[in-house]
């Protein structure tokens, strides 16, 4: 059975694969230095920014979820973001991502949010398979601008 925990600061080992697994899913290179910035912001409780990680029965990590949170124009409480969220390809389909996303929810929940939300790809059926049966397609399009920096 598949159980949650949040992230530790000893945990760095366990999750670099699968952050590197998901940034290779999504065909994205981030440099060392943005990997280790991220990774200090995810152990250190000074920055809003969360983490778990799936931990399969045999004790090895094979998902991570990465979420925050922010103040909202419709809402007086603040929206979870639910930002990442891999599952290593060999145990998909176990309950990992359900898991992870009901972890997070969870969270949000006890921490006073309506609601989570996360994007994902358009392509990304395997994900969306899940996404469909634990959550509602709002419809929305994303958009951005890249700039500079």
């Amino acid at each position: 059975m598949t159980t949650i925990r949040p992230l530790l600061p000893t945990d760095r080992d366990a999750w670099l694969p699968l952050w590197h697994g998901y940034l290779e899913f999504y065909e994205t290179q981030l440099s060392d230095e943005q990997t280790a910035l991220t990774w200090n912001r995810l152990v250190d409780p000074q920055f809003p920014i969360h983490g778990a990680l799936a931990i399969g029965d045999d004790g090895t990590a094979v998902g991570l979820v990465h979420w925050l949170t922010h103040a909202a124009t419709w809402s007086a409480e603040p929206y979870c973001y639910l930002e990442d969220l891999f599952v290593d390809p060999a145990v998909r389909g176990g309950g990992a991502g359900r898991a992870l996303i009901a972890h997070v929810a969870a969270w949000a929940e006890a921490h006073g949010s309506p609601k989570v939300y996360w994007l994902t790809q358009e392509t990304n059926e395997t994900a969306r398979t899940l996404y469909d049966r634990v959550a509602t397609h709002t419809g929305y399009v994303h958009y951005q601008i890249g700039l500079g920096a």
